[in-house]
Formats: C-alpha cells, sequence, structure tokens
C-alpha cells in the first residue's frame, strides 16, 4: 500500500502544472492559492480560490482518478467509508471535520509516452448543494449508514431506489480489490451538472 500511496503522490505532482494552468485560463476572476501544509490538506483544503471582486475564499478539494490514466470515465465516486487496520472509518463526502467548499474532479487525464500528462477535464463540485440534493433524495448520511449496514458483506455494485443506475447513479463496495475497501456513492457527472450542483470547467 505503501508503494501505491507513493506513486499516487507523485502523479499528484506531475498533474498540478497542468491543472495550475487550467485554473489560470478558466477562472478569470479568481486568484489561487496552491496549499502544502499538510494539516489544511487532511482538512480538504488543496487550493484557496479568492474572488477578485468580494475577497471572499473558497477552499477546494481536488479529486483526480489517477487509477484510470488515458481513461474517460462518465462518472466519480465520492467516499462514504472506508477500512483502516480493520476499523470502518468515515470517507470525505459526510465527514463533518472537511472544510472544503468545492471539490475540483479531475477526470479524463491523458498523459504521453513519457508520462508527462497533457490534457484532463476538470469539473467543479459545489459541496454543500451535492449534500442538500441528497438530503432532498433521502440519501443523508444516516440513511446510507442503514442501508450499508444491512449489505456490509456485499461486493460490488448496489443499486438504490433513489437514483437511476443508468443516468444518476448507484452505490459501489469494493471488498475484494483494495486494501482500503472504500463503499462509494458513484454519480454520473452528467447528473451533476444537470442537477445545478456541478459546472465544467474545462
Amino acid at each position: 500500500m505503501k508503494s501505491k500511496f507513493k506513486a499516487d503522490l507523485s502523479k499528484e505532482k506531475k498533474l498540478t502544472p497542468l491543472l495550475d494552468s487550467y485554473y489560470q485560463k478558466h477562472l478569470k476572476l479568481y486568484s489561487f492559492e496552491r496549499v502544502f501544509d499538510l494539516k489544511r490538506q487532511l482538512l480538504g483544503i488543496d487550493l484557496i480560490l479568492k474572488d477578485n471582486r468580494s475577497e471572499k475564499q473558497f477552499f477546494v478539494d481536488e479529486k483526480a482518478q489517477l487509477d484510470y490514466i488515458n481513461e474517460s470515465l462518465p462518472t466519480f465516486a465520492f467516499e462514504l467509508y472506508y477500512q483502516k487496520n480493520g476499523v470502518q472509518k468515515q470517507g470525505w463526502l459526510f465527514d463533518s471535520s472537511k472544510k472544503t467548499h468545492f471539490y475540483a474532479l479531475v477526470t479524463s487525464i491523458y498523459s504521453d509516452e513519457e508520462d508527462v500528462f497533457t490534457s484532463c477535464n476538470i469539473t467543479m463540485v459545489n459541496r454543500e448543494k451535492l449534500i442538500s440534493c441528497l438530503h432532498s433524495l433521502r440519501l443523508n448520511q444516516e440513511h446510507l449508514k442503514r442501508f450499508i449496514s444491512k449489505n456490509k458483506d456485499r461486493h460490488g455494485k448496489l443499486i438504490l431506489d433513489e437514483l437511476n443506475p443508468k443516468t444518476e447513479g448507484y452505490l459501489f463496495f469494493s471488498r475484494n480489490n483494495k486494501a482500503e475497501q472504500p463503499i462509494n456513492l458513484i454519480l454520473k457527472l452528467d447528473y451533476l451538472i444537470k442537477i445545478g450542483v456541478a459546472k465544467r470547467l474545462v
């Protein structure tokens, strides 16, 4: 696991210049500051956006599909729970300790033969709006926790009555293929844009 963690950190570092170039180009009304302090990163802050008109600050958590280089997936996995030392832990989506205002979902990451990242898509998701929308669908933390506990030995895709699995989303249990055994809410990017909680930056 450590080597994979280090590999992901190396990939993140290589991806940063491309992301920064996109922010500079497409966030014309904002200046941004990249966060390197581990304590703040653990609070879900990779980037601080500053609105040049009002001086308001927004905290951005970058989430990149680094396991799917040179692939284009229509979905993104929002972490509900994961395992650490055999204990189930709170995932980042509903974690109240996180200070995140927006997720920058980095998908369709492409690289050339030299392992240099050449392009990607960035979808900005308003975390508060997303959680509010999930609440309105009865997909709040408590409801999902009860549902997950009833299916705790499950592996793979699990359809929710509240979401159309083809166009909106579903639950996914990674019991057998990942050490952290995450339980994720898989949501379609187009669906997030359609319901007004996300915008495609690039």
